[in-house]
């Protein structure tokens, strides 16, 4: 009877585009192969108002493009990551190939239990090694946003609002973190 193929010890982009749509997501780290399932309804819910903040404020101060979930943002045959949310500038918002794209202004990804470690350590890791100015780290549960830049060997922690002041900008993208958590009630 014939072995099953042993799965690569060392991951390539090409493997994992070559995995079965299965509704996980596959993601890569310097050869490393990271799995998550599919997003709770929390996470969605953060995920979508959050997007609802950035794409009019991306669009009214001209900064690029928005894209969520399924883009794809590499840098080299062994990285490749689907981050949540990431804004990309003006000059890649027209890009027909993710591999064009390669400046990221703004990376957010929201933890679940299955992402944490990723999330906190080899994919921070990967986007201050690549210069992305901003890294957001929103923990639902831990109502708060870590803020990363690539300078930073510890993150910013924000409980009350998350601060996006990109260049070009004529003010500040202020994200009111009781309202992103459904922490804050309306009377």
């Amino acid at each position: 009877m014939p072995m099953p193929a042993e799965p690569p010890t060392y991951w390539t982009k090409a493997a994992v585009q070559a995995l079965p749509d299965d509704g996980q997501r596959y993601e890569l780290a310097w050869g490393e192969l990271l799995v998550t399932p599919a997003p709770s309804p929390r996470h969605e819910r953060v995920l979508m108002d959050l997007l609802e903040a950035l794409l009019p404020y991306v669009r009214r101060h001209g900064l690029g493009r928005v894209y969520s979930s399924k883009a794809e943002l590499s840098w080299g045959d062994d990285t490749r990551f689907q981050p949540d949310i990431m804004v990309v500038p003006p000059a890649e918002a027209h890009a027909t190939r993710w591999e064009d794209v390669q400046h990221p202004t703004l990376v957010v990804e929201i933890l679940s239990p299955s992402s944490t470690r990723y999330d906190r350590f080899p994919k921070r890791r990967a986007y201050q090694e690549a210069g992305v100015p901003l890294y957001w780290v929103v923990d639902p549960e831990g109502q708060q946003v870590e803020v990363w830049m690539p300078s930073l060997t510890f993150p910013v922690i924000e409980r009350d609002r998350a601060t996006w002041n990109p260049a070009g900008a004529s003010s500040p993208l202020l994200v009111d973190l009781a309202l992103l958590f459904g922490t804050e009630h309306s009377a």
